[in-house]
């Protein structure tokens, strides 16, 4: 079994201390797809999946996700977050997730970044399960982070 890297003097986890790093624009982009029939991809084209417009709520559902970040991901610190942005499209195999994020704090983003990809496939799952149950969802994963000084 690993040891936690952040641990206080009692050996439990905590937070990382960021009080004397200073405040950077930070940014991050992630992406993630999901697979689906061939059938799957002409119902979302088509707007014809019983749940709605799956593209469309895939997007705002990565969006609310990736604003409750802190509340999912017991010691992700709370951020202040200026830009949340979650694109769907649909491809040749099935649906790719892109998103930005950005915040002016002391910490990163990225984990904002990946919940709010990691949501908008699960959002689709949920939506086409019904449709198609050979779904997998792949390829999640960090593209970009940034930080500038202010």
């Amino acid at each position: 079994m690993s040891k936690l890297t952040h641990t206080d003097s009692s050996g439990k986890a905590d937070m990382v201390d960021v009080s004397a790093k200073p405040e950077q624009l930070r940014t991050a982009m992630a992406t993630g797809h999901i697979t689906l029939a061939g059938a799957t991809i002409n119902l979302i084209r088509q707007n014809k999946m019983k749940k709605g417009d799956v593209l469309t709520v895939a997007e705002i559902a990565g969006i609310l996700g990736g604003k409750k970040t802190s509340e999912l991901i017991p010691l992700c610190h709370p951020l202040g977050i200026t830009k949340m942005e979650v694109k769907a499209g649909l491809d040749k195999t099935g649906v790719r997730i892109n998103s930005l994020t950005r915040c002016t704090g002391k910490t990163g983003i990225e984990m904002e970044a990946l919940t709010a990809v990691s949501v908008a496939l699960l959002t689709i799952y949920d939506m086409c399960k019904a449709a198609d149950k050979a779904m997998v969802i792949d390829e999640v994963r960090l593209l970009s982070k940034t930080k500038e000084d202010l």
